[in-house]
């Protein structure tokens, strides 16, 4: 319970007469960075192996949404309002096979050297990604669901490293 001297935590992106600003960085360090989110589409068993199979109408699914994931991490500042331009170093894009939950999982790692992270790169690079998968394969299975978008770890800067815990306490990978 709060008691009287304890303030909430400080949110970054307003001010203090309440209004939202985008975080000046200027006085920061350019340090190396790198982000990792992840995603999940769910989807009919047969969806997905139409997937495998690259057996869609549209075309290879998989390579347009690595295509779109990489783009959309490369305008995620015109898409997320107050979001830092950033050099980009690369932006990888990769999908596993998840038989048993028929799904397919996206990860997304961005890396730049920088004042500010990665992390809605990487974000921006799985929730394109998969909404690409969603768009590819609608006309086989309009009940897929996309979810489970979350940062996995991220390095560098003023706060350190971070990494998701399970919740047994170990470390997700």
């Amino acid at each position: 319970m709060a008691t009287h001297d304890e303030r909430p935590p400080r949110l970054t992106h307003v001010n203090d007469a309440g209004q939202a600003h985008m975080v000046d960085v200027s006085g920061k360090a350019a340090t190396a960075r790198i982000a990792v989110a992840s995603g999940r589409v769910m989807m009919a068993p047969a969806t997905l192996a139409a997937l495998r199979a690259n057996a869609l109408a549209k075309g290879d699914a998989l390579a347009v949404a690595r295509v779109a994931g990489i783009m959309a991490a490369k305008e995620t500042p015109r898409l997320i309002p107050l979001c830092h331009q950033i050099a980009l170093g690369s932006v990888a894009v990769e999908f596993a096979f998840d038989d048993a939950a028929s799904a397919i999982t996206i990860t997304a790692t961005a890396q730049t050297i920088g004042q500010t992270g990665a992390e809605m790169e990487a974000l921006t690079a799985v929730s394109v990604a998969a909404l690409t998968i969603y768009d590819m394969a609608k006309a086989l299975d309009r009940a897929m669901v996309i979810g489970e978008i979350r940062l996995e770890r991220k390095s560098g800067g003023k706060s350190g490293d971070y990494a998701r815990q399970q919740s047994d306490g170990g470390e997700t990978t």
